[in-house]
């Protein structure tokens, strides 16, 4: 082992320290490093100098000893940063120079051949996309998760009747299973949105060094092939200052956000009293510290407000990157905590929405108890209050005949008249619709209920129950792919 002291480390970590006549003060020190938040990284980073090690080694830039003590000392390593072992240190910046320190104290003369023909600027850009391809599978793996909890309770609800609304007034009838699904389709298209990110994320910069590329005859594609990326990035000067994968996933994260948060509106209010569609299980709520008798949806809440922390990550990205010269830049060290904090958030947000949604199994009694109670009754009674079959009996007209504008106008009277009755359409005599125009017949109470509005909407993406059972098998198989 070498005898090389701390201080001996930290200074010869510096490259730059010969060129310097004094130490960096205390401050700058403070502001300038990383390490307390990029050491998160420390698994691609290893991943990244083991790939780049073997190849240095299959070139013969690197000795099959000086490979194997490096492999040998990178295994130490891991080791004790999973024990809580190892020590990071400040003096040392970052995560790249607290393990290479700590891999030359380790192994001597090796460790310090490991960093031929990259720079930091590569190391770095490769150790976040190798990190953020792991994260973008996680995530997937979650969107899935919260899908499936969505088609289940779907699944449960294709009959139940609930108000569908625009501009957040009684619209139509519509299945609150159709409903969810909606959602399911919004996450669907971020499941695509993140699997593509991930094609673009996954290209390896590394072996493009400081900025122009190198001397040594390094096989590239070889590294790209051992880390299974798909590519490797083609510019040296793009590869070491490209942030656009950071930015995209950030893109992609903030519109899953945006579905989460447009859900969690509905969430809260239907859980109101106001509407008592739902009621949303205590232990994804909180009461009043003053007022007994509060249950509060804090998770909806709360989600719906960590949207704009996560939009606002993507806003600190772009804005990063917009006024930068290539190549690299110190500014590009601030890509890391907005990134690190938008996929914590995703995967917090995904986790408690699937089990909020989907329930979870009770220890007790191994039965899966769920997250959200459905008030089938006040939906459906909701759906009587703002004429949601208007335009059911506009189109009962129009196949009598009468030109859709005309059928329009003529509905229009009769839902005047139903609103100074105090009723429903379906609740007119006969006679009373009659005046409104003389082909209305008696079947049309079959069309003016709820349950025949909804049965009549059966085409293709419509919310008849057989429709939203024929989605409900579709996302169940595309989910069991």
């Amino acid at each position: 082992m070498s005898s090389v002291s701390d201080n001996q480390l930290a200074n010869k970590a510096q490259a730059w320290s010969a060129l310097f006549s004094e130490p960096m003060s205390e401050l700058v020190k403070r502001y300038t490093a990383s390490v307390f938040f990029d050491k998160r990284l420390w698994k691609a980073d290893i991943q990244g100098s083991l790939a780049h090690a073997e190849m240095l080694n299959a070139q013969g830039i690197l000795s099959a000893e000086d490979h194997a003590a490096i492999q040998r000392g990178m295994a130490q390593i891991s080791g004790e940063i999973e024990a809580g072992q190892f020590e990071w240190k400040l003096d040392l910046e970052d995560v790249h120079l607290n393990i290479e320190a700590r891999l030359t104290e380790l192994v001597g003369i090796a460790g310090k051949r490991l960093h031929t023909g990259r720079s930091r600027n590569d190391q770095v850009a490769t150790d976040v996309r190798l990190w953020l391809r792991d994260e973008i599978d996680e995530l997937s793996l979650l969107l899935r998760a919260l899908q499936s909890a969505l088609v289940e309770v779907a699944e449960k609800n294709a009959e139940v009747i609930l108000p569908g609304f625009t501009h957040l007034q009684v619209a139509q009838p519509v299945a609150f299973g159709h409903h969810l699904l909606a959602y399911v389709e919004m996450f669907a298209r971020d499941a695509e949105r993140l699997a593509d990110a991930r094609r673009r994320v996954n290209r390896l910069p590394l072996g493009a060094a400081a900025l122009a590329g190198t001397s040594y005859p390094l096989d590239r594609e070889r590294v790209a092939r051992t880390l299974t990326m798909e590519g490797v990035c083609q510019n040296s000067l793009d590869a070491v200052s490209d942030r656009d994968f950071a930015i995209e996933f950030t893109a992609a994260a903030s519109l899953v956000m945006v579905h989460i948060s447009r859900l969690s509106e509905e969430l809260i209010l239907w859980m109101s009293q106001s509407f008592g569609f739902i009621d949303i299980a205590d232990r994804f709520c909180t009461g009043s510290s003053i007022m007994p008798q509060k249950k509060n949806p804090d998770v909806p809440e709360l989600a719906r407000g960590k949207t704009g922390r996560v939009v606002g990550h993507l806003m600190g990205l772009i804005t990063l990157m917009k006024g930068q010269p290539l190549a690299y830049n110190k500014d590009n060290q601030e890509d890391k905590e907005p990134l690190f904090d938008t996929v914590d958030t995703l995967k917090d947000t995904l986790r408690i929405f699937a089990e909020m949604v989907g329930g979870q199994p009770n220890p007790a009694t191994g039965n899966k108890e769920g997250g959200i109670t459905v008030n089938a009754t006040a939906m459906e009674q909701a759906a009587l209050k703002g004429y949601a079959t208007a335009t059911d009996l506009a189109d009962y007209l129009v196949k009598k005949g009468l030109p859709f504008r005309d059928a329009h106008e003529t509905v229009a009277h009769a839902v005047k008249a139903a609103t100074t009755h105090a009723c429903d359409l379906s609740e007119l005599p006969l006679a009373v619709l009659q005046g409104f125009h003389p082909q209305i017949e008696k079947d049309v109470y079959e069309c003016l209920s709820l349950r025949g509005s909804l049965n009549a909407r059966n085409t293709l993406g419509g919310t008849a129950p057989a429709q939203v059972r024929a989605q409900i098998a579709r996302h169940q198989a595309r989910l069991a792919a």
